[in-house]
């Protein structure tokens, strides 16, 4: 469908604005009268050299601070692989539907669980049966754990 110089320069203008494709595609049918498909609209943003501007990227998630670990507790050293009996974390290469980041989980207990982050910033935790709470010594650890592996994917 060829548009006149005017609705050229409308579109042109709605993308300026940041209107998204299918926004572009609801105005041209709403103000303008022309009804196209999804696909023609990006081939007319395309033959009009035009580029939708990019979407803004995605606030970092913030985990809150962990709570300082009981005075018994040593500091782990950096770089030291996790020992039997105590939490270790691990992030899934490819996140769970509907998380932003995924991973499982072992307490000093020895029970895993899986964990993920949703889009909100929300951790949220499938233990291995119903009912089941970590030792509570484990949670701070856990905390801290998943904050440096995070950091490492730069989250």
């Amino acid at each position: 469908m060829n548009l006149d110089e005017g609705q050229k320069s409308k579109v042109a203008a709605w993308i300026e604005q940041g209107l998204k494709v299918a926004e572009i595609q609801n105005k041209l049918a709403s103000e303008l009268n022309v009804n196209m498909t999804y696909m023609d609209v990006r081939f007319l943003i395309d033959d009009l050299k035009l580029r939708p501007k990019d979407a803004e990227p995605a606030a970092p998630v913030a985990i809150p601070p962990t709570s300082p670990a009981p005075e018994k507790a040593a500091a782990p050293v950096s770089g030291a692989t996790p020992m039997a009996g105590k939490v270790s974390v691990s992030v899934d290469q490819i996140a769970r539907p509907g998380a932003l980041v995924s991973g499982r989980v072992t307490f000093s207990d020895g029970q895993n669980a899986e964990w993920h982050l949703d889009q909100m910033g929300r951790l949220g935790m499938v233990p291995p049966s119903q009912g089941y709470r970590p030792p509570q010594a484990d949670v701070p650890e856990f905390q801290r754990q998943l904050q440096e592996e995070l950091a490492k994917m730069g989250l």
